[in-house]
């Protein structure tokens, strides 16, 4: 397909690049909502409305894997009221939001150290994964509680169980072996990495799985990401050649 830049739509690109999975870091709910004066929950709140959206477009496009960097493990540093605040509104949206996301067809799973939350959000996690494991939809991940080093530390220690038990020789560890260890192991690791906010960093987020992913930053704070921003990442994205260390 002869894709010129006055007819590029983000259907054809997936198709095109065979796209499969983007990951984001979703940052500056609290600067945009700063510059508002307005406080930092409704920052939060109007992020958890760009990620609807930008779950609608991903599945308009044709993008079959979403996972988005929604807590991290360095985040329970911040105020505690704040940390409350966030607790309780990814309570509150997945419970919203579940039965149209399952009527959407969505794959809800959650990547990071569940074990830390309380055991009401962890139901809540739980049962959200459970009802919607048969979807055929798009996958969304949504790390919270993540941080990639300490997914990289998890996965040793369970490489270093199988040695140690006998299941797996020192000589067999390979990199497939490290990728069948971590949280994203079921999915493909990321095509395209987007960070909005304007800063060059990636947090600690799937360090192991963006070794080849191509990168995307935007000034655009994560509250004003629409289905059109995601449409300018992914003509950026087409335009990139991508050599996998070649």
């Amino acid at each position: 397909m002869d894709l010129t830049l006055e007819r590029l739509k983000a259907e054809e690109i997936v198709k095109e690049t065979d796209l499969k999975h983007i990951a984001i870091i979703m940052d500056g709910n609290r600067r945009w909502a700063k510059e508002r004066n307005l406080p930092s929950a409704l920052g939060h709140k109007k992020g958890v409305d760009a990620l609807k959206a930008a779950l609608r477009a991903c599945d308009d496009f044709g993008i079959k894997y979403l996972t988005v960097y929604a807590f991290s493990t360095e985040n329970w540093n911040r105020k505690p009221e704040e940390v409350n605040f966030l607790m309780d509104l990814l309570a509150v949206t997945i419970q919203n939001e579940l039965k149209e996301m399952h009527e959407n067809g969505v794959v809800i799973s959650f990547i990071g150290d569940i074990s830390k939350l309380s055991d009401k959000l962890q139901k809540i996690l739980y049962n959200a994964t459970e009802y919607t494991k048969n979807n055929t939809g798009v996958h969304l991940q949504i790390a919270f509680n993540y941080g990639s080093r300490d997914e990289i530390v998890h996965a040793v220690k369970r490489i270093a169980q199988d040695v140690k038990n006998g299941s797996l020789n020192v000589e067999e560890i390979t990199e497939d072996t490290i990728s069948n260890a971590i949280y994203t192991k079921d999915i493909p690791d990321p095509d395209l990495l987007i960070r909005t906010g304007g800063e060059m960093r990636v947090s600690n987020y799937l360090l192991w799985q963006i070794a080849y992913s191509e990168f995307y930053v935007t000034k655009k704070y994560w509250p004003e990401f629409d289905k059109s921003a995601l449409e300018e990442a992914l003509i950026e994205f087409y335009h990139r050649q991508r050599r996998f260390g070649a």
